[in-house]
């Protein structure tokens, strides 16, 4: 059933082409099939789909994350590129250079040109 069928996550856009913009030019990633108005992003073997909606940005709530081997290198790229992390304060998380370790993961939030949580994470040991 659906164990056994491939997941796509949605990511809102109010702004389609300022979303597209920021995930082509500031985050690197290559557009493919586009449908439906919106666009698919490849990502390690899974998908992506970047669609318009007035409801962007409404989660408070991460949209979604980018599981990487080395989180300090993945920040200070995405930092370079002009990407601008959230730093948070939570109970037992010590949070430095915009990574919060704890939990088993090392995982750095950020904001999309929309407005949405996404976050990339580093499995610990």
């Amino acid at each position: 059933m659906l164990g056994t069928a491939p997941i796509r996550a949605y990511i809102p856009a109010s702004n389609l082409q300022r979303a597209r913009k920021f995930y082509e030019q500031t985050l690197g990633l290559e557009p493919g099939e586009q449908y439906g108005g919106g666009v698919i992003y490849r990502c390690g073997g899974t998908e992506a789909f970047l669609y318009q909606t007035p409801n962007a940005g409404t989660s408070k709530a991460s949209q979604a994350f980018w599981q990487v081997a080395d989180v300090e290198a993945e920040v200070a790229e995405l930092k370079a590129s002009g990407v601008v992390f959230e730093e948070y304060d939570m109970p037992g998380i010590k949070m430095q250079n915009s990574i919060a370790t704890g939990g088993g993961a090392k995982t750095a939030w950020f904001k999309d040109s929309e407005g949405n949580i996404m976050a990339v994470s580093q499995r610990l040991g």
